[in-house]
């Protein structure tokens, strides 16, 4: 009975052996792999009987290259999600100029926008007249209904708030496009 038992575990083992396909069938080629080593570890003596030791050392042997084969796979698809998302975070934090960020921001609206921005403040965030602050010179009460902040990114994307709320066209500045 012990040795069908020992011979059934190995024939199970040797599906394992199969290369990976995919992250998940790598995950469970590891897990499988182990288990088997595990048993022929805790299992010694299946090397020292004459009866089981030609296949068992087989077995280590395929299970063993499974499992770095494994191994190597799942290393290599993590080391791409990494460049993955290294890339993307550093995509994300690229500067950008405040005219980029105004074309970026306004669209197919992107010149005539930039010839406000460019008059109202000379195309600076920090720019001040009085009340008026930023890229687009909003007011004080324009601010708190569009919004504002110290990024290109967020006062041109107030200042398109207020261009749409105001009909498309640039009659709440005093520098128009046209």
């Amino acid at each position: 009975m012990f040795v069908m038992l020992v011979s059934t575990a190995i024939a199970l083992a040797s599906t394992a052996a199969t290369a990976p396909r995919g992250v998940a069938a790598a995950v469970q080629t590891i897990r499988k792999d182990r288990q088997v080593l595990r048993f022929f570890g805790n299992h010694g003596w299946l090397l020292a009987d004459p009866r089981f030791a030609a296949e068992a050392k087989q077995q280590i042997a395929t299970h063993r290259r499974s499992l770095a084969a494994a191994e190597r796979y799942l290393a290599t698809h993590r080391r791409k999600v990494r460049q993955k998302q290294t890339t993307r975070r550093l995509a994300a934090a690229r500067v950008e100029t405040p005219a980029a960020t105004i074309c970026r921001v306004f669209g197919a609206d992107c010149n005539e926008a930039l010839q406000v921005a460019r008059c109202e403040s000379g195309l600076r965030t920090d720019a001040q007249n009085g009340q008026y602050l930023g890229l687009f010179q909003m007011g004080l009460q324009a601010r708190r209904l569009f919004g504002h902040g110290d990024t290109a990114e967020i006062q041109a994307r107030a200042a398109r708030r207020y261009f749409f709320v105001s009909g498309r066209d640039w009659s709440p500045w005093s520098c128009k496009p046209y």
